[in-house]
């Protein structure tokens, strides 16, 4: 009776101030609504239950929901929505701001990044898209699907790369090679991937050559300390990577891609920062719940932190990108794809890692969507002896005229020193547009810009 008790002055006392769309259901049966038309059930299906429901915050709630303890039944973006409005009306006390530093070695981080990427290849095929891009897509109009949104990702980091036939080009954490096989079939370069993940490394493997290009495509299974030389790459990029670097190896690993990188090289850094200048994690339980069930060891360093270590190893900054929004689009459609194959994911993992990815995958669009995280891309250079840039005056190259256009496969009648052929897109092909063909920019000295870039 003292549970239930506090239960109904805790719903009691939220209702007066919300109109929170929730039904409590007891273990006696007892239920209370804190509205006419609730759409998200909290089921306790043990007094013992109550302890989490009591202290909610997104950590407390979602390892009830993980491990069981709470049985939860609604849309799962509301579900999200009223986490937090329970965790913002009975705060826990505030976790004080400041980065908890992670030690890194290189068998912690192949553990880590095992533990998050080796779970089943099966499995992120359900929801990601067909070529498995596991990062934030590129939207030109929020209409798109996942499969194309991701292939303009893939163009828009290599126009922005300034990518040409023959380059040599390393992506340092690439995933199922996604990347390198777009880089080398569309734009012609050399290409190299690394990873620490076995299940990434094996089928990376296999589409690399489903596709024909182990000739001028290849992936390594190695940590980005142990890749060796200098000088060597004509253009680096890391997507989804640097936060699982560590906030003291930040110099390190900017220090590595200098050492790798040409002079009058560029490198994209497409990463998750944290909005918080002081590199906290995000509040309301959110940061330990990431911590305890998804990315042991990740840390996110805010924007400053990352352009200061870039700058420090002797990177260049060129452009700074906001895709925020793109992001939480992106985690929206990931979401509801793995929601609507739920069945086959509980088959293949599951149902305990299958609830810890929805409602990871779902927390984390409403967190990009409310600003609490988000992801930059950041192109820097590795300035030649003479101080001149490898950029052009103008960003008009990472734009193509044409806004559906994406790269073309290139061919060995392409010209050397062109960039990729674009095409158009089914729904416009044979409107009696012709195929375009970006020629060359003279490479010109220029300032740093920041921000949302203009289209």
């Amino acid at each position: 009776m003292l549970l239930e008790s506090r239960i109904q002055r805790l719903v009691e006392d939220v209702g007066r101030h919300m109109n929170l769309r929730l039904r409590v259901r007891l273990w006696n049966g007892r239920t209370f609504d804190l509205s006419p038309d609730p759409r998200v059930t909290i089921t306790l299906p043990k007094a013992s239950a109550a302890r989490y429901f009591l202290t909610p915050n997104f950590n407390t709630l979602g390892e009830a929901v993980v491990e069981g303890h709470l049985e939860v039944e609604g849309p799962v973006s509301e579900i999200i929505s009223v986490g937090e409005a329970l965790a913002r009306y009975r705060p826990k006390k505030p976790v004080p701001k400041f980065w908890r530093p992670r030690v890194h070695t290189k068998k912690l981080d192949e553990a880590a990044i095992s533990y998050h990427y080796d779970v089943s290849n099966d499995f992120y095929a359900l929801w990601l898209d067909r070529d498995m891009v596991y990062s934030c897509a590129y939207y030109k109009t929020g209409k798109e699907d996942i499969h194309r949104a991701q292939d303009q990702k893939l163009d828009h980091i290599c126009r922005k790369l300034r990518l040409q036939p023959g380059e040599k080009f390393l992506d340092i954490g690439c995933g199922w090679g996604a990347l390198i096989r777009w880089a080398a079939k569309h734009y012609g370069v050399d290409a190299t991937g690394i990873t620490l993940s076995r299940n990434q490394y094996d089928l990376a493997l296999e589409r690399i050559k489903a596709d024909g290009l182990e000739s001028r495509c290849r992936i390594m299974l190695e940590h980005y300390r142990d890749r060796p030389g200098e000088g060597i790459y004509d253009k680096i990029a890391s997507v989804g990577m640097f936060e699982h670097v560590g906030l003291k190896n930040l110099p390190a690993y900017f220090g590595v891609i200098h050492r790798l990188l040409k002079p009058g090289g560029l490198v994209m850094n497409h990463g998750i920062t944290a909005v918080d200048v002081d590199n906290a994690w995000v509040g309301l339980g959110v940061g330990e719940f990431i911590e305890k069930y998804v990315f042991p060891h990740g840390e996110l360093p805010h924007l400053s932190l990352a352009v200061r270590e870039m700058s420090a190893q002797g990177l260049e900054v060129a452009d700074v990108e906001c895709l925020r929004e793109h992001y939480a689009l992106t985690l929206r459609h990931w979401a509801r794809r793995l929601e609507q194959n739920s069945a086959v994911a509980k088959s293949l993992v599951g149902d305990r890692r299958y609830r810890i990815w929805l409602y990871y995958l779902a927390g984390c669009a409403h967190g990009f969507q409310h600003n609490w995280v988000t992801v930059y891309q950041v192109l820097c250079g590795k300035p030649l002896g003479t101080g001149k840039s490898p950029l052009p005056w103008t960003r008009d190259y990472m734009y193509p005229r044409d806004a559906d256009a994406v790269a073309e496969p290139v061919t060995a009648a392409t010209p050397a020193g062109w960039v990729s052929t674009l095409i158009q897109t089914p729904a416009i092909r044979g409107a009696g547009s012709a195929a375009l063909r970006s020629s060359p920019s003279s490479p010109r000295p220029g300032g740093v810009t920041s921000g949302r870039t203009s289209r």
